[in-house]
């Protein structure tokens, strides 16, 4: 079975979601299909499709959101020992040795990245290219805009 890593708040905002599909989204999508219904003629009532395809969304949404809690492997980061090791859910800080221009990214789950927010997605190019090394090193990361070198300047466990 696949795993999917994520931290304690990724796993907390998933189950809101859920909630709220469920106790929310999915009563009023059952209403509007009800009251498209009363509407007459299905086949030419664009209120009765359209929200019976936001109930296959929000249906298929619920599928995924409890696939992916009942397959989560919950990693709080502030528990393990802080060696200065990129692992998932840490916060490191790196520096592009070109334009020493320097970022700061929280590696996290494929749900919980939010680029504007500087979370990162354990499978994004940059996080692949960390994992493992360690505070001080210098790493090649091959980016779509090519190869850059980086420096990991701190990794913190927050």
């Amino acid at each position: 079975m696949q795993r999917y890593p994520m931290t304690p708040e990724g796993k907390e905002a998933l189950e809101k979601e859920l909630q709220h599909l469920k106790t929310v989204d999915r009563p009023r999508i059952i209403q509007a299909i009800a009251e498209a219904r009363e509407h007459g003629d299905l086949k030419e009532n664009a209120e009765y499709h359209a929200a019976r395809e936001q109930q296959g969304f929000c249906e298929g949404r619920i599928q995924d959101i409890e696939g992916k809690l009942g397959a989560s492997q919950v990693i709080d980061v502030t528990t393990l020992e802080k060696n200065g090791r990129v692992v998932f859910g840490v916060t490191v800080t790196i520096e592009n040795l070109d334009t020493e221009e320097q970022k700061t990214y929280k590696i996290v789950g494929d749900d919980e990245a939010d680029f504007k927010a500087n979370k990162i997605s354990i499978n994004s190019p940059i996080a692949r290219g960390l994992l493992g090394k360690n505070e001080g090193d210098d790493v090649k990361i091959t980016t779509p805009q090519g190869e850059v070198e980086y420096e990991l300047i701190s990794v913190k466990y927050l």
